[in-house]
């Protein structure tokens, strides 16, 4: 059974990015907020794609959560489609505690294609680095300039 359900998985992947800006909006939770808006995502996959390449990421729940608690600086990025919304409800909050800028992404697949990963990913952590500093100073303005939730 597992053999069966893994092309599907795989064709859902392949499929989401084709999907617009706009459709990826229908499958949103409703903790989605502060949403990017298509520009800011596109900054933001570019951001992600240099960091991935200098190894300078931290992807999933549990690493990201484990880092911001060690104090670690950076962006979150957060998939605004997971579901359920427990997975990774408490990640914006302990953001907020530590003063790290974080914004929503409307897919986690596309999220974790940027990072270069086949498989969907919820959250991800950019790190500053020398090498895409002037890319992560501008998407770091950019996510700090939304409005946070109330």
């Amino acid at each position: 059974m597992a053999r069966e359900k893994q092309p599907e998985v795989a064709a859902e992947a392949e499929g989401a990015p084709d999907r617009s800006y706009r459709e990826q909006l229908d499958y949103l939770n409703p903790i989605a907020q502060p949403l990017a808006s298509r520009k800011l995502t596109r900054k933001l996959y570019k951001c992600i794609r240099k960091a991935a390449k200098h190894k300078q990421i931290r992807r999933g729940v549990k690493e990201v959560q484990k880092f911001i608690n060690k104090g670690e600086k950076g962006i979150t990025v957060l998939a605004g489609d997971t579901l359920p919304i427990d997975v990774y409800c408490h990640i914006p909050i302990m953001c907020e505690d530590r003063s790290l800028p974080y914004a929503y992404v409307p897919s986690k697949s596309d999220l974790g294609a940027a990072a270069g990963s086949k498989r969907p990913t919820c959250v991800i952590m950019i790190k500053p680095h020398e090498e895409y500093q002037e890319t992560y100073d501008e998407c770091l303005e950019e996510v700090s300039a939304l409005p946070l939730p109330l």
